[in-house]
């Protein structure tokens, strides 16, 4: 008799450990996604959806997909928090590249604002994960960040049971526009990934990912209509519903109906990055070394170890020889800038508003000094004072050895992302409200600035690293806008916008400073005269790399021109011919300032990737 009383039991157990969401209840829950608030209608849009929300009886939970906000400025994410502070229902957000890409807090703010940029729950009988995508504070193709990647392990580490129903959640789909696509998918077809769900396209989709269903869902802006909308999903029984819900008017009826199972392997093969390049390269690897965050920064030395930093909020140094980890000092936020040496000392700003100096052979904490705001710009350093400008309007002037504060020019528009150049006395660069500037050396003075004359801050020239050359400063942006400035008084020499060479952000100056070079969208290298009366592209390399956005700036040396692209793709180009000479595929992260030693070179990839190549 007892034996039969536990059998069904028996067969239940055994049937929901082959992975069926029969054993699932059924329930509905919200898709939210880029409500742009700071965009024109979004706050108004958001604030539509959590009233309706809030009269909803039988949804459970709402999920908010990325694209929060227009930019990821602290207003802006104060503002769509406090009209998510009406929902009554349990919520869980994830950032989009809207959030994070000209974030002026380095997407630090969000997770503060928010409590993670990531989430794991489960709900009656289903698993759900959502994870961080986007440009990571560069322009470049959307990524998963790696520390997100490793949270996933340890998630899955702690939840081993890989047979619950599991729903995955990013702001983009999980293809090709993400770089690392392939690293989440194979991470999620290891579990019994039912569906994956994603914003991004504002419109309603369906995708298969690599056997996974995917579903693109509209935004919730009414862009061309009068009332936006949102997505309310239901569980039912073996089969997903979507559903679009216009705000505080009416229900549709249901526009997808997918079946929810386990994936049955079947054979498929998929298209994974390739490095058969490498074989055949000139280039050699010397040593490799990966992070488990990403990493935004470029490279540094004092001839014995390398310095970077990573999104983790690390700062951390390599033995240059071997690769090997030294040390690492923890920040309180991400970390974009690429740490300045300087006789012992390395000058580091984080999005926690603090500019660090830290002690180049310990890592220990020599001194440090606040901010208002993040600190995203590197500091250029010359004879012991290291000049930064970070977001809160403010440019400094610090004493590197003991983080005195010199001097402050407390007028920029905007925030500062990149690394000034200095000449003549000057300190020069661009900032993210269109503001250009050129500040004496010794008190901080405005010498002058210059304007681009764009009201709107996408086309600032705040990227690209200047490029200084035979009194002039040369500069690339967004605009598609090659200028030429004088260097002593700030007037335009010329400016010229060519079709046939859509420059954006990347650029450099060529090893006897008689070139500027400049990288295309179009993937096309170029050289432009430093004494020409205007954008005369008198050389042209034989490169032709994919349409890329990448800011990177680009190197010299005697022999080689290194070119960096959004694929992990590294570049060396003769600068008399303009043959490539080499190719070396990294990874398939976007490359990072390298660091340029004899015969070899050591870069980075966004996705934590660091190498050192011979050649």
């Amino acid at each position: 008799m007892r034996k039969r009383m536990y059998l069904p039991k028996l067969l239940t157990l055994v049937f929901c450990l082959l992975g069926s969401v029969l054993c699932a209840q059924n329930f509905r829950f919200a898709q939210v996604t880029d409500t742009h608030v700071g965009g024109a209608t979004g706050a108004d849009d958001l604030r539509r959806t959590v009233k309706d929300l809030n009269t909803m009886k039988d949804i459970d939970f709402v999920i908010l997909s990325g694209d929060v906000t227009e930019f990821g400025s602290d207003l802006e994410l104060a503002l769509a928090k406090q009209i998510l502070d009406s929902l009554q229902l349990p919520l869980y957000v994830v950032p989009g590249n809207h959030d994070s890409n000209w974030s002026e807090s380095g997407a630090n703010s969000f997770r503060k604002v928010f409590g993670a940029e990531t989430f794991f729950f489960s709900h009656k009988g289903f698993q759900f994960i959502g994870t961080t995508s986007g440009p990571n504070m560069r322009m470049s193709p959307g990524q998963i960040p790696r520390e997100n990647l490793v949270w996933m392990d340890s998630v899955f580490l702690a939840n081993p049971d890989a047979n619950t129903p599991l729903i995955a959640i990013n702001h983009y789909p999980l293809d090709e526009s993400l770089n690392n696509w392939y690293a989440s998918i194979d991470r999620l077809k290891a579990r019994n990934v039912q569906l994956a769900l994603c914003g991004h396209g504002h419109q309603n989709h369906l995708y298969n990912w690599e056997g996974i269903p995917g579903v693109m869902s509209r935004s919730n802006l009414r862009a061309k209509e009068e009332v936006g909308g949102y997505n309310i999903i239901h569980i039912k029984g073996d089969s997903a519903i979507f559903q679009v819900r216009r705000p505080l008017v009416h229900t549709e009826q249901p526009w997808l109906k997918l079946p929810l199972k386990k994936l049955t392997a079947d054979g498929s093969t998929y298209p994974r990055p390739d490095f058969a390049v490498n074989k055949d390269s000139k280039a050699k690897l010397v040593w490799e070394y990966e992070d488990h965050g990403d990493i935004g920064a470029g490279i540094s030395s004092d001839g014995k170890a390398l310095f970077t930093a990573n999104t983790v909020g690390e700062v951390f140094a390599l033995d240059l020889k071997t690769g090997k980890k030294l040390w690492a000092y923890k920040t309180g936020g991400k970390v974009y800038a690429t740490p300045a040496y300087h006789k012992g000392t390395i000058v580091v700003g984080s999005s926690d508003h603090f500019i660090y100096g830290l002690d180049a052979k310990s890592g220990k904490l020599k001194w440090k000094l606040e901010a208002d705001k993040a600190v995203l710009g590197s500091a250029a350093v010359s004879k012991g004072k290291a000049f930064v400008g970070a977001s809160d309007g403010k440019f400094r002037c610090i004493r590197v050895a003991d983080g005195k504060l010199l001097w402050t020019f407390d007028q920029v528009k905007g925030y500062v992302s990149t690394l000034p150049s200095l000449a003549d006395g000057k300190v020069i660069f661009g900032s993210w409200s269109n503001g250009f500037y050129a500040l004496d050396q010794e008190s901080g003075a405005l010498v002058w600035e210059w304007d681009n004359g764009h009201s709107n801050r996408m086309f600032s020239a705040a990227a690209c690293y200047p490029v200084i050359a035979a009194n002039k400063v040369f500069i690339v942006a967004p605009d598609r806008y090659m200028t030429a400035i004088d260097l002593k008084t700030g007037k335009t020499l010329w400016r010229e916008k060519k079709d046939s060479a859509r420059v954006r952000e990347s650029m450099g100056l060529s090893f006897d400073k008689k070139r500027v070079y400049a990288k295309t969208m179009d993937g096309e290298l170029i050289g432009v005269p430093v004494t020409a009366d205007a954008m005369d592209i008198s050389w042209k390399a034989q490169l032709q790399l994919p349409y890329e956005l990448a800011p990177t700036a680009i190197y010299s040396d005697k022999k080689q021109v290194f070119v960096p692209s959004d694929k992990g793709l590294l570049s060396a180009v003769d600068p008399v011919s303009g043959a490539v000479n080499w190719q070396y595929k990294i990874s398939n992260g976007m490359i990072n300032p390298p660091l340029l030693l004899k015969n070899k070179i050591v870069v980075s990839a966004m996705d934590g990737k660091i190498v050192m190549l011979s050649y």
